[in-house]
Parts: C-alpha cells; sequence; structure tokens
C-alpha cells in the first residue's frame, strides 16, 4: 500500500508542480486569441468550457490504454508502478502539453503538420502515413475491446474467424456509432455526451482503489519486493513494459487528439490543466489499474503472491484476451452488481469514445492535408470511408497482434513529437534551457522504440544471446539523434 499511496501523491505533486513549471517555460499567454475563437466554424472549431474540454480529452485519451495496457505492464512486476508515476510527470505530461498548445499556436494544426514544421518536409509525410497507421489500428483495438466486453455481459451473434472469436454484431453496432461521432460536429454528440462519460470512468477508478485500500491493502505489490522482471514468457523489462504501458505513462496517440480540443480552448492558461492536467489522471488511473491486477489474484491460502497469482490466471486463459477478463473479474467482485455494471460500462464507453475520435482525428488529419473544407457533410464522408472500410478489415485480425503493432506505433510517433517540442522550445528567445524538459524524455523514448523493434516477437525479434546487438544499435540511434540536434543548434547560432 506504501508504494501506492507514494506513487499517488508524486503524480499530484507533479501536476502541481512541474507541471507549472513547464507552463512557465512554454510561455503560455492568456492575452493570446485562440483558433477557437478566430476560426469558429460551428463544426471542428468550436469554443467550449475547460471542464468539458478536459473531460473530453481525458477520455479520448483514456481508452483501453491505462487500464489494458497497466494490466499487461504489471506482469512486469512492481517496476510499473515506477514507469507509471516518471513517465507521466516527466515524459506523458510534457508530450500531450506540447502537442497541445503547439496546436494552438499553429491555428489548430494537426500533429504531421506541426511535427513537420520543426523537422521538415519529409518528416511531414512520414508522420502522415505514421499518424494515419496508428489511428487505423487503435480505431480497430478499441474496437475489439469493447465489443468483446459487451459480448460477456449481453452476447449476442458471434463469428470464428482464424481461430478467435469475433463478436460481429456489437461490432456493427459500434461501428455505427463511429461514423456519427467521426462525421457529426464536435459540440453535438462528444462535446455534449463525453464528459458524462469521462465522470463515470474517474468514479470506476475510484471505486477500485477505495477497495483495494480498504479491504486488500495488505496484499497490494511493493517496490521491496523487488525491480526484478516477473514477466515469464522471456521477454526482458526493457524495453517491453516501456511499450505495453503506453497510454498510462506517455503515447504518441495522445499528440493525435490534442489538436482536436486544442480547436475548442478559448484561453492559453488553460492548457495545462487539459492537456498535462488529463495525462496526469491518466497516469493516476493506470496507476490504479496496475495496482488492482496485481492485488486481485493473491491467494493466502496457496500463498501466491498477487502478480504470480495473475501469471497464473492468464496460462489458464491462453489465447484470450486477459486485460479484458481481468477488468471484468475485479469490476464484478469489488464493486458488485450495480458498482460493477457501471465499471464495466465506464472501462466500455473509455475506448469506444477514443476510437472514434482517432477516426475524427484521421479525417482532420488529411483534411488538413488535402486542403479540404470540412463544413460540407459530403467532404467529410469522403475521407472517412476509406478509414471505415480499413478499420473493418483489420477487425478480423488477432486483437493481440494487433495491439503490439499499435503499442510500438504509438510510442515511435511520441518520440517524433517530443523532438519536434524540442527544436521549437530551443527556438524560442525567452529561455535559454527550456529544451531540455523534452530532450530527456524524447533521448529516453528515441532509446525504447529503437530497442523494441530489433528485440520484441513482432519486430525483428533477435535471439537473448543478441539482444545486447539490439540494445547497442538503438543505443547508437539515440546518439545519432543527439548528435544531429547539437548540429541544428550549432547551425542556428552561426
Amino acid at each position: 500500500m506504501i508504494t501506492f499511496l507514494v506513487s499517488l501523491a508524486l503524480l499530484v505533486a507533479g501536476y502541481l508542480t512541474y507541471g507549472l513549471l513547464v507552463e512557465r517555460v512554454f510561455g503560455a499567454d492568456p492575452k493570446a486569441e485562440t483558433p477557437a475563437l478566430t476560426k469558429t466554424d460551428g463544426v471542428d472549431f468550436v469554443p467550449m468550457s475547460t471542464w468539458r474540454i478536459f473531460l473530453v480529452q481525458f477520455l479520448n485519451i483514456a481508452g483501453l490504454g491505462p487500464i489494458f495496457g497497466a494490466i499487461m505492464g504489471i506482469f512486469y512486476g512492481p517496476a510499473a508502478f515506477l514507469w507509471i508515476v516518471f513517465g507521466t510527470i516527466f515524459a506523458g505530461g510534457v508530450h500531450d502539453y506540447l502537442s497541445g498548445m503547439l496546436s494552438i499556436r499553429k491555428g489548430g494544426a494537426s500533429l504531421p503538420d506541426i511535427v513537420g514544421d520543426e523537422l521538415g518536409q519529409g518528416v511531414r509525410l512520414f508522420m502522415l502515413g505514421l499518424s494515419l497507421v496508428l489511428l487505423t489500428l487503435l480505431t480497430t483495438t478499441f474496437l475489439s475491446g469493447p465489443a468483446t466486453l459487451l459480448q460477456g455481459l449481453a452476447p449476442l451473434r458471434s463469428i470464428t474467424f482464424s481461430g478467435h472469436m469475433i463478436p460481429i454484431v456489437w461490432v456493427i453496432i459500434i461501428f455505427v456509432y463511429y461514423t456519427l461521432a467521426t462525421i457529426l460536429p464536435v459540440d453535438k454528440l462528444i462535446g455534449r455526451f463525453y464528459p458524462l462519460f469521462g465522470g463515470i470512468l474517474l468514479f470506476m477508478g475510484i471505486g477500485i482503489m477505495i477497495v483495494m485500500l480498504s479491504w486488500h491493502s495488505s496484499e497490494m505489490p511493493e517496490l521491496t519486493d523487488g525491480l526484478h522482471n516477473r514477466q515469464t514468457n522471456g521477454l526482458p523489462l526493457f524495453p517491453m513494459m516501456f511499450v505495453s504501458i503506453a497510454c498510462g505513462a506517455i503515447s504518441g496517440f495522445h499528440g493525435t487528439q490534442s489538436p482536436i480540443m486544442a480547436r475548442c480552448v478559448q484561453n492559453e492558461r488553460h492548457g495545462r490543466f487539459i492537456f498535462y492536467g488529463s495525462m496526469v489522471a491518466e497516469g493516476i488511473l493506470a496507476l490504479i489499474w496496475a495496482a488492482a491486477a496485481g492485488t486481485f489474484f493473491a491467494d493466502p491460502e496457496t500463498g501466491l503472491y498477487g502478480i504470480d497469482g495473475l501469471q497464473a490466471y492468464a496460462a489458464q486463459h491462453p489465447g484470450e484476451n486477459i486485460a479484458a477478463l481481468v477488468v471484468d473479474c475485479v469490476s464484478r467482485s469489488w464493486l458488485g452488481t450495480i458498482g460493477g455494471i457501471l465499471a464495466i460500462i465506464g472501462v466500455i464507453a473509455a475506448p469506444i469514445t477514443s476510437g472514434d475520435t482517432a477516426l475524427r482525428s484521421a479525417r482532420l488529419i488529411v483534411a488538413d492535408r488535402l486542403r479540404l473544407d470540412q463544413r460540407p457533410v459530403r467532404n467529410r464522408f469522403l475521407i472517412a470511408l476509406p478509414l471505415f472500410l480499413c478499420v473493418f478489415g483489420l477487425v478480423f485480425v488477432d486483437f493481440n497482434v494487433v495491439w503490439r503493432y499499435f503499442s510500438w506505433t504509438n510510442q515511435t510517433l511520441a518520440v517524433f513529437t517530443l523532438w519536434a517540442g524540442t527544436v521549437w522550445m530551443y527556438r524560442q528567445k525567452h529561455t535559454r534551457w527550456g529544451y531540455l524538459i523534452p530532450l530527456v524524455p524524447a533521448l529516453f523514448m528515441t532509446m525504447v522504440s529503437s530497442s523494441y523493434i530489433l528485440i520484441a516477437p513482432e519486430g525483428i525479434n533477435l535471439p537473448v544471446t543478441l539482444r545486447w546487438v539490439g540494445y547497442l544499435i538503438a543505443a547508437a540511434v539515440t546518439l545519432l539523434c543527439l548528435f544531429l540536434f547539437i548540429r541544428f543548434t550549432q547551425r542556428s547560432r552561426s
């Protein structure tokens, strides 16, 4: 319990202190006119209240990431708590704040344009493709996950494809909803109902935390149990855990979502609460679920430690979506019937609402690239239809495979966003060393993403005896990026 409470306190303190530092170094201007006010169009640029934007932003970025990712991350042991806390404060919060505020400064620009402005045209085109791939994979992930949970609550017709079950009726129902949320003006559906779902998601997390602290505190994982790798599949803690816990620490997907809400912000001084604050809220949610998954399966009679019990439970359900099963078990057991239903609704609503905003973000990215006016409904459908077809096709791919590729693409996108933020911060004249704030996490995440693609099973999959080669190459890539940045700074001075 001590580890959990200290971690929780550090996240809150991080928002109050480091978040304030980031805001001051960035130079938020309360007098500047935002694109919500200068480009109001009634579709995507729509002024909204600060609390409403915060809840929508939180719900958009939350999805399955801080829940499913945290559950899969705790398989590696209590070290997951450290990554959630320090990743959220020094990496995720910085990433989300910069992506949102730079979008505001650049007139509501989408992520590829934000990064391209700082890193060049070639990177702009690469980010365009990478963003669309990520958003397509994420929408598929956030379609399959809630469909599986809904199938458990209310079984409807399903089909079996390539050995895994697809709840096809629920998939179609959610898909119809995605179409509406992607096409309608932002204030008609997203701005009106998502704050409610965001509140439910927070209620669910708080409920789980209260039960866990009240009746299961003695069974909670502690850092004193050791930071060694507890994963039984032979995969190393670094970089695997740092990619598994994506949205609960840092997520490139957030950079695609921030511009959606950046087009609704009315004052730059609200940016810390909306962007950095929603990332901290997500970190807290991830912390709760990591602790819950590592606590729930403790069995005093057998002497199994919670994480060992979780490993044993996973071994009994091969090929199934373990994270979804854990959410179902924990919610029903700890919150009772009504609380369990509300908790499951929160877990279902979060990914669905992230899935549709992922499609909305993809539409905006393509529209910005083609300079296609989005006020006519016909133009919105013209862009959205091909995206819908790609997502529907990926539903028939195994969820666990899609999740792994999404996770790496997600973190790689974050790497480019952090480097773009580093370059932008360096160019600012009012602060001398402010670029160090995004530079440090940019270097760390470059190492994580580079080593992951070399070591992970879905990547090059280097054998255990050659993993040191993967780390060496990743270190070389990281140093190369640092060298290129130093050259950029030298040229800027000359």
